[in-house]
């Protein structure tokens, strides 16, 4: 049985500087959203969608409480803005990859594809075994995924924010999920401090979007990216100092 945030102690989540209430009946979505949110209740996903944890450019993040199909006590929605035109400036992401040919035309399609984009490759990173969120639903601009946080709904911080307690395992744990990534033809495309959430002092890679397949013409350009943002960050900040030729020859192997 789900329990109702209003009936639970919830000073630690009161504390988030980015929580603040939304009043869904007020219409803060737009019709199609509703309609998208709509499926996460009725597929028993999340019983009561809260507010707001995160912001960014393309998409916000919803804490909701749990459905009874999801085992843990939150779940992380994702609502990709309908309205932004931002999207439209990463078709790359999407027309290199030939997992995604027959994209709609208009700014509702490009987003739904990215949606469904992301939930593609969350799907193989679980697989993988990587320390990523669990993809549970995608509905048009809608994605319900595992909340990365702790039970009492406190979101993790980003390695940027929070820091790492023991930087040389962070980063062997970071690298080894790139290369549990890779083995399965997908590369993150956008690894930086900032998409990394550190829960118990391990990091969790997030924003899975603009992951592509090894066949995409840029997969290597992206993945050598990678490698040197997050190596560039553990040097500046840690002092550990890690061959970048090496590191690529160590995440393709």
């Amino acid at each position: 049985m789900s329990r109702m945030v209003s009936k639970r102690k919830r000073s630690s989540r009161e504390d988030y500087p980015l929580s603040e209430q939304l009043k869904i009946e007020e219409g803060v979505f737009e019709r199609r959203t509703m309609l998208h949110i709509k499926k996460l209740f009725t597929r028993n996903i999340i019983s009561k969608l809260e507010f707001i944890i995160a912001k960014g450019k393309e998409a916000d993040v919803y804490i909701a409480d749990h459905g009874s199909s999801v085992p843990s006590d939150f779940v992380a929605v994702k609502i990709f803005r309908l309205e932004t035109s931002s999207f439209e400036k990463r078709t790359d992401y999407i027309n290199g990859d030939p997992r995604f040919f027959r994209i709609k035309s208009g700014i509702s399609g490009i987003v739904n594809e990215w949606c469904k984009k992301e939930y593609s490759n969350l799907r193989i990173a679980e697989a993988a075994g990587l320390h990523s969120p669990k993809p549970y639903l995608f509905n048009g601009n809608i994605l319900a995924m595992e909340f990365i946080g702790d039970s009492e709904g406190k979101p993790s911080q980003s390695l940027k924010a929070a820091g790492a307690a023991d930087p040389v395992n962070a980063l062997d744990s970071i690298l080894e999920d790139m290369k549990k990534l890779y083995s399965r033809d997908l590369i993150h495309g956008d690894i930086s401090e900032y998409n990394i959430l550190m829960k118990d002092e391990v990091p969790y890679l997030i924003d899975f979007g603009q992951a592509v397949v090894k066949d995409h013409p840029k997969a290597e350009e992206f993945l050598k990216r990678d490698i040197s943002v997050i190596l560039s960050y553990f040097r500046k900040n840690y002092g550990i100092s890690r061959n970048e030729d090496e590191s690529f020859k160590q995440i393709t192997s």
